[in-house]
């Protein structure tokens, strides 16, 4: 697979403000016939991040230099390659991808304090990467996206703590990974969706508490996994079709299912 630039058809070379580059006033001008820069493919004054990053990777020793150009792109790609002890002051650069940049590369501790970063990519990166304990601190989150991936990576005891988060989604990736013994509250959810999370993992013998809820599709649920008995019975004469043919397979095989079955 070749690197090709996607704008290596853009014949002049312009910078992060719109200027044309003029190599001849580069202070790397020297690195031309080293063959360790070229206009329009890698040079730290383009504006592309492309070209900006392949001067970076051939010139790592100038990275330090950069960490604090007026342009985002060019701060952020040199702090991959800048000296580590450089870039816990990036973590308070007013561009979210420099920052971004910055704690990937630095110990874990770090990370925590990007918990409580004013931009949401930062903070759903950052709980994308924390341990069970210091994902706490995001459970309450503003944003629902980081604390979606709170929920789909903390630890399934500690989702009690958030069976009643304000977004559906969240509850329902809830729904999916706590522990069995707490499902029986979120069976009163109101948002059907949460409730046939439930209904797909809730252990047989509770199914009943289910059995008349306003959605088909949990009832339906609670048809396929009863154990037989009394209510898989009753939900032979359910409101909806799919859910009493679905009882009376149960019972009965599949024929009873199309209504060949006569019950009484």
């Amino acid at each position: 697979m070749t690197d090709r630039d996607p704008d290596e058809d853009i014949l002049t070379a312009l910078d992060w403000q719109g200027a044309p580059v003029v190599c001849a006033e580069c202070a790397h001008a020297v690195l031309l016939g080293k063959g360790r820069c070229q206009p329009l493919r890698a040079c730290v004054h383009d504006r592309y991040a492309r070209r900006i990053e392949r001067f970076f990777k051939q010139n790592p020793n100038f990275a330090n230099d950069y960490l604090g150009h007026p342009y985002f792109e060019v701060r952020a790609l040199a702090a991959r390659h800048a000296d580590e002890f450089r870039l816990p002051a990036l973590l308070n650069d007013p561009d979210e991808v420099v920052r971004w940049a910055a704690v990937s590369r630095l110990p874990y501790r770090y990370l925590l304090r990007l918990r409580a970063d004013p931009h949401r990519e930062v903070r759903i990166r950052v709980a994308g990467r924390l341990d069970d304990g210091d994902l706490i601190a995001l459970m309450g989150d503003e944003d629902y996206q980081v604390r979606l991936t709170v929920a789909r990576r903390i630890r399934p005891e500690l989702l009690t703590l958030m069976m009643r988060d304000p977004d559906t989604q969240v509850r329902r990736t809830v729904a999916t990974r706590i522990p069995t013994g707490s499902l029986l509250e979120l069976a009163r959810d109101p948002v059907d969706d949460v409730r046939l999370e439930v209904a797909r993992r809730l252990p047989a013998g509770l199914l009943h508490l289910l059995s008349e809820d306003p959605d088909w599709r949990v009832r339906y649920e609670v048809a396929s996994r009863i154990e037989a008995g009394h209510v898989l019975q009753q939900l032979t004469h359910n409101d909806d079709e799919a859910v009493a043919a679905r009882a009376r397979e149960r019972l009965f095989g599949s024929s009873a299912a199309s209504g060949d079955q006569i019950l009484h």
